[in-house]
């Protein structure tokens, strides 16, 4: 049975964004699951692919000037180098770009796309246990996943304050629930086309 379109909707917009997202972010989990990141660390070398051309895509978000204005620590937050390093580390080389990046978004948009990047961060804690089982850390392989400066929560909790805070219209609104829905089925191409990519285990 579906929810009909009178389901109670989350006051906070932080919260809309989560539901919104539920089924694209579970069928991205059970994606990664399926892919066995932690089982090896050519394995993992992949995911960090697919993270760095999810984070290359939103270097330009991430430094754009108007966003900055809202979320002053903004540019900070971004971990396309981290996981250029990793690439380094794991003898990977850098990805060439995929087509259909997100480009030139309205600023509700980006918001959306940088709702999910700053999200994953969260469960990013949880990964980056599993990938010191493989040898890797914080500065070593696994960077990408490392806690941020002032900690998770707290940068989440920080940056949803913002993110609620902000006075939309309803179509912006929208955009920045279309926007967040996107960025999951973005990073699940960039995730397979990692995988599809990779170097023959003969």
């Amino acid at each position: 049975m579906t929810a009909s379109p009178t389901a109670e909707r989350p006051s906070l917009r932080s919260q809309r964004l989560n539901q919104v997202t539920h089924a694209p972010h579970s069928k991205l989990d059970a994606l990664v699951k399926a892919h066995a990141p932690f089982e090896t660390q050519a394995n993992f070398a992949r995911f960090v692919v697919a993270q760095y051309l999810f984070q290359s895509e939103l270097v330009a978000l991430y430094n754009d000037a108007e966003l900055i204005k809202i979320i002053p620590d903004l540019a900070d937050r971004c971990r396309a180098d981290a996981a250029k390093l990793d690439l380094a580390d794991l003898d990977t080389e850098v990805p060439a770009p995929v087509a259909g990046a997100v480009n030139n978004p309205t600023q509700a948009e980006a918001l959306g796309w940088l709702f999910v990047s700053e999200g994953s961060k969260l469960g990013a804690a949880f990964l980056i246990k599993r990938a010191v089982g493989l040898g890797l850390s914080e500065t070593f392989g696994a960077r990408h996943l490392g806690e941020p400066a002032g900690g998770r929560a707290d940068g989440w909790k920080r940056f949803t304050r913002t993110l609620d805070g902000l006075e939309f219209s309803a179509e912006e609104e929208a955009a920045a629930e279309k926007a967040a829905v996107d960025a999951f089925v973005r990073f699940t191409v960039l995730l397979e086309q990692a995988y599809a990519s990779a170097p023959e285990l003969a």
